[in-house]
């Protein structure tokens, strides 16, 4: 019997690229976002392409019952899940008191809330059976506060905490943890924000992120940054003092603030 992995965020962009590398590696799949079409079309492709078997579950993530409804879904289904991919999620850019409330709101609810909820529900089992993986996107804006992305970049740092906390917790037990760390990514996430000057650092395609990601999660790494580039950003630039980094941070992004 096939493992499943349930994917969030699986209409486009990383989301759909995980679908399509976990099809082709023989995962059975269960898709979901808020977008139906594209997701029952990814689908179609997978079923006929690698012969596994595809579920699409429609579903708002910033939807406070959001967790608990995709978990109905599974279970009219009678499906298990072996690997969770959250995935899902969007930011806003600017200065943070011209940003709407609720679309601030919105973002928490779907980068870290449902996040959160999911992997509560599904961490258990996964468990009880000694076997199981879960992969949070994260980002490169998880490694410092940034600027005219103050609620990103701090929901993103909670991604990689929360996966580095639980990969240790679980390590010896059969779970795997994965925080995925990409720099920019040619997806529809610039679209969503508004600008491209949000991307800082050298613009990736879905497909390397993607096989660079479970290529760490076999080997239960904790956290990848995929990239040169972006790893050297990440790691090798200084943390403390850590108002002289949010200073620096100003500096870099402060080009979103003229979108023309």
């Amino acid at each position: 019997m096939n493992e499943t992995a349930l994917v969030t965020g699986a209409s486009s962009g990383i989301g759909a690229e995980f679908a399509r590398q976990l099809a082709a590696r023989g995962h059975d799949l269960v898709l979901v976002a808020r977008s139906a079409a594209p997701m029952q079309e990814l689908a179609a492709v997978l079923r006929q392409t690698h012969g596994v078997r595809v579920e699409v579950i429609t579903q708002d993530l910033a939807e406070p019952d959001a967790a608990a409804c995709v978990l109905d879904g599974l279970r009219s289904r009678g499906l298990k899940v072996d690997l969770l991919v959250n995935n899902a999620g969007f930011g806003t850019c600017g200065r943070f008191e011209e940003i709407s409330r609720l679309r601030d709101h919105e973002q928490l609810m779907v980068n870290v809330v449902a996040l959160t909820d999911l992997t509560h529900a599904l961490v258990p089992p996964m468990l009880k059976r000694g076997r199981g993986a879960v992969v949070n996107v994260a980002s490169t804006a998880a490694f410092q506060p940034t600027a005219y992305f103050a609620v990103y970049s701090a929901a993103k740092a909670f991604v990689l905490n929360f996966s580095l906390a639980l990969w240790t917790e679980y390590r010896d037990r059969g779970v795997k943890v994965l925080a995925l760390c990409p720099g920019p990514v040619q997806t529809g996430f610039f679209d969503v924000i508004g600008t491209r000057k949000a991307a800082v650092g050298r613009m990736e395609t879905p497909e390397p992120v993607v096989r660079r990601a479970l290529r760490a999660l076999d080997r239960n790494q904790g956290y990848v940054v995929p990239g040169a580039s972006n790893f050297a950003g990440a790691h090798l630039q200084p943390r403390r003092p850590r108002k002289m980094v949010a200073m620096v941070s100003r500096l870099v992004t402060r080009g979103v603030l003229t979108t023309s």
